[in-house]
């Protein structure tokens, strides 16, 4: 943004919006969203996205962004793992330490919106509802599933926390990891599996000519244990 001569701020751009502006997004071909022939589940239709986003060779498909509210009520956001997928009961499933930045915001707030994008085919999905902890057993075993390198990361710990070198992170992974040797069975003991029960999820197919397909499920029931979804397109 600049100054134009009448005082007002114009919009010029920068050398970055320049070359910003000349890689238009999703200009390739897209597949096409038959939104008459997508299940009366949003799971369903998810698992099903996330299917052929593994076949099409995208990069890291389960990774996404789950978005959260602090104490005073500021977003946050960071990019993490989809764990599963409850189709019928319309869950995610994720995990966070419970004294991370996350833990403690969905323990303040336990309500929280997951993003994700997969480039390749131009497809977004959003998921927002509220969020539990599953039962401890159920992060007990979703830990010791875990690669070993995730497992001692978690031991680790004290995540966001001010860090003086990566020497003294090396450090503390070594000693975790012979926590880890002495005891396999070993769980981290803040590892938690949260699950977000969808509320709203909405399917959005790219289009190169912007003419971008939108489905929006919203679940009815609420409070009532009946779970069932109505649909509803949305202008781009």
């Amino acid at each position: 943004m600049v100054a134009g001569d009448d005082g007002f701020d114009r919009y010029r751009p920068s050398a970055v919006g320049e070359m910003l502006r000349d890689r238009p997004p999703m200009a390739r071909e897209l597949p096409v969203f038959e939104t008459d022939l997508a299940p009366a589940e949003p799971g369903a239709l998810f698992v099903d996205w996330l299917v052929q986003a593994l076949e099409a060779g995208v990069l890291d498909p389960q990774v996404m962004t789950l978005s959260t509210v602090d104490a005073d009520g500021v977003p946050d956001a960071r990019v993490l793992v989809l764990r599963d997928v409850d189709a019928a009961e319309g869950a995610w499933l994720f995990a966070a330490e419970a004294d991370s930045p996350k833990g403690r915001q969905l323990a303040l707030s336990p309500m929280a919106a997951l993003s994700v994008y997969w480039p390749l085919l131009g497809r977004q999905v959003r998921v927002r509802g509220s969020v539990e902890a599953a039962p401890p057993a159920v992060s007990a075993e979703e830990f010791r599933g875990r690669s070993p390198g995730a497992r001692v990361a978690s031991l680790v710990g004290r995540q966001s926390e001010p860090l003086g070198s990566l020497a003294a992170y090396d450090l503390a992974a070594d000693e975790a990891q012979l926590l880890l040797d002495a005891d396999p069975e070993l769980v981290a003991a803040g590892h938690t599996v949260y699950v977000l029960r969808a509320a709203e999820v909405e399917f959005w197919q790219g289009d190169p000519s912007r003419r971008h397909v939108r489905l929006r499920y919203t679940r009815t029931g609420l409070g009532t244990g009946r779970i069932a979804w109505t649909s509803t397109l949305l202008w781009p």
